[in-house]
């Protein structure tokens, strides 16, 4: 492998490089797959002038040291190596024909349709009120409206070779960690299969007569066999293309541990795959080790977009056996249900250069499998330049139990819809990890806003401990130790910037309680978090170095002992010794479409008395004071190298102009 130099990026919090190993392959064997070429056949050789119809041709016959290469078009099936490669210099490849799009589809073309009868359009007269309520509405108005167009298509069991995901509900095995008294169960409880039109899922309704009330819905009758479903506009299905799930996954082995195995270019979608757990993605490593999945895209996946770990904790345990050690780049990943990139055990896994948006539209985040990416374990690994995007009610980035050293750098985490935290850190108590120059913007928060407790007049001046109904964390710990938090942009959280909390109670048979202490939160920008900057469960924590930006009331907090400390940053200096070299002040950031711009604010600090307390707020950029960068974290945002003091925050210079990301 050719020398290279120091990647500042990639230096781990032990102060070691990430351990990269890949090398470059010399094929010696190339496949040729063309399901668009009329000549094409699985009785052919695989040579370019006479290629194979399906990619699992191919793939039944591939070598350690081969490359199928696969030309543009749509391939139904769902592709399962019969081997993997036997080294980084003998990967088995399968790629995508160059500037050409190669798509396998979980899903089937159908074509034949009729108009669906038999079924009411009512509810049961015990659930008829909203119903009810808007006929007499359109009978005063003198308003008739036409009846929906509701079809219905048989679905052909051909089809489905074994796995039916219309007769398969979202759930599986493991139900173990869902909160049923808090739960919602409807979406577990949908069928896996879905319909589209256009290459977009339709909504599925629990009951027929929903189809009524709502276009671009579905509905499935309990046998799995016929569907009934809307369009929008109550527009005629034969006009469109409509695909429904046939297939859980688009590529996975049948056999596990195959590894040494490199992904590239392909598009993935419809996979009909389950909540995990187990984990089992539209693009599946099966529990093997060193898998490259590269500038793949991964489009409504039911469940899971990529799965790169052991799969499910009810495995029995293999002595010495390796998982994870696989690089996830370039690929872009919208609209998993569930999850966008899950690894159990998953060790020196590299994920990079990735775009994951829209995950958690299955709003199963108490199943405790959601997120943009979801690791546990996650041991001397590297998760950098990635952007999350649009997650809904599942965390962008989660981290669970047992992390060490693993750096989580030069991320953009933006727009956490109805999202408790950005980032979760669970039950990690030994070593150290480290998030730096990430830019984490506005997290909703998950929670009911009728359960806020009303306070009038001065009633919540006097309470001596703070609710727990709002959230909306930027970085959020639960029992987890040592952790590094440097040079970030965190603005936006409707609770707070960095909130940990301890977990003792869960020091049991598998020790994953912990304290949340030894935390170091340094030379970060935390900007108009709504409840606090940072919360602190005890003193025993550090923070230095910080900027904070249109913060009012008491947004320094220690949690224990009672009662609670809810500071400013002068009395947070004063009496818990944080900050000395901390500024606060009165400017804005944006963050928009990839970018970031430095604003002027005209407004005041909600506590300022009078005229003379506004001139005493700083409001300009300049005179921030620039201080040593964290020991840690040797480079900005950019990778550039860190040769002097520092401004707070991830950009090596503010710019009122746009900074691109």
């Amino acid at each position: 492998m050719p020398t290279r130099n120091r990647d500042l990026s990639a230096i781990l919090p032990d102060g070691n490089e990430y351990e990269f190993w890949e090398e470059d392959c010399t094929y010696t064997q190339t496949l040729y797959v063309d399901c668009s070429n009329p000549a094409s056949s699985d009785d052919n050789d695989g040579s370019e002038d006479a290629p194979f119809k399906t990619i699992n041709r191919a793939a039944a016959l591939a070598q350690p040291g081969t490359k199928v290469l696969i030309r543009g078009g749509i391939y139904r099936e769902c592709v399962c190596p019969a081997q993997g490669g036997s080294d980084p210099a003998h990967m088995l490849c399968y790629e995508a024909y160059p500037g050409e799009d190669v798509y396998i589809r979980a899903s089937d073309e159908v074509t034949q349709f009729e108009k669906s009868t038999g079924w009411k359009l009512r509810p049961l007269p015990e659930f008829t009120d909203r119903t009810e309520s808007t006929d007499r509405k359109e009978s005063a108005s003198g308003t008739k409206h036409s009846q929906p167009a509701i079809w219905k298509h048989e679905l052909d069991p051909d089809m489905f070779r074994g796995y039916n995901p219309f007769c398969a509900v979202n759930i599986i095995h493991d139900r173990l960690f869902i909160e049923y008294d808090k739960t919602d169960m409807t979406t577990y409880l949908n069928r896996r299969g879905c319909i589209y039109c256009d290459g977009e899922p339709l909504k599925q309704v629990p009951l027929y007569h929903l189809i009524g009330e709502e276009e671009n819905t579905y509905w499935v009758e309990a046998n799995g066999q016929t569907v009934h479903f809307r369009l929008k506009g109550d527009e005629d299905p034969h006009d469109h293309l409509i695909e429904v799930s046939v297939r859980e996954q688009c590529f996975a082995p049948k056999i596990p541990f195959l590894s040494y195995i490199y992904v590239k270019g392909l598009i993935c979608e419809h996979a009909a795959g389950g909540a995990p757990v187990p984990q089992r993605g539209a693009i599946s490593s099966f529990r093997g080790h060193h898998w490259i999945v590269e500038d793949c895209q991964v489009n409504w996946a039911n469940a899971l977009a990529i799965d790169i770990g052991n799969e499910c904790w009810h495995h029995e345990y293999i002595e010495g056996q390796l998982i994870g050690w696989s690089v996830i780049r370039g690929c872009h990943i919208r609209n998993a249900g569930v999850c966008g990139i899950a690894g159990l055990w998953s060790e020196r896994m590299l994920i990079e250069d990735n775009v994951i948006e829209g995950t958690g539209w299955q709003k199963m985040e108490l199943s405790w499998e959601a997120a943009g990416i979801k690791l546990h374990n996650s041991v001397n690994g590297l998760i950098r330049r990635n952007v999350f995007r649009d997650t809904f009610r599942a965390d962008h980035l989660w981290l669970d139990c047992g992390n060490e050293n693993t750096r989580i750098t030069s991320n953009l985490f933006i727009n956490g819809i109805e999202q408790r935290e950005a980032i979760f850190i669970e039950c990690t108590k030994e070593g150290v990890n480290l998030i730096d120059n990430n830019i984490i913007w506005n997290v909703e928060g998950r929670f009911d806003p009728a359960k806020v407790p009303a306070e009038p007049g001065s009633t919540g001046w006097y309470k001596m401990k703070e609710h727990d109904v709002v959230n909306g964390y930027g970085v959020y710990c639960e029992g987890t130790d040592r952790l590094i938090v440097a040079h970030n942009l965190i603005g936006r959280c409707r609770h707070s910037g960095y909130y940990a909390k301890p977990v003792g109670f869960r020091m049991g048979g598998l020790e994953r309680g912990g304290t949340s202490r030894k935390a170091k939160i340094l030379n970060n920008i935390f900007y108009d978090c709504r409840e606090a900057a940072i919360v602190f469960p005890t003193q025993d924590n550090e923070s230095e170095g910080n900027l904070f930006l249109c913060m009012s009331g008491g947004y320094l907090r220690v949690m224990y002992p009672a009662p609670e400390l809810c500071l400013d940053l002068d009395t947070w200096k004063e009496f818990c010794g944080f900050d000395q070299t901390s500024d606060s002040a009165w400017f804005g950031f944006e963050v928009e479409n990839g970018k970031v711009r430095l604003t002027e604010r005209h407004d005041s600090p909600l506590h300022a008395p009078g005229p003379a307390k506004p001139a005493q707020v700083m409001r300009d950029p300049s005179k921030i004071t620039k201080r040593s960068p964290v020991s840690c974290v040797p480079c900005d945002f950019a990778g550039n190298e860190h040769t002097g003091d520092v401004l707070p925050g991830p950009f090596s210079s503010w710019d009122k102009e746009i900074v691109f990301i």
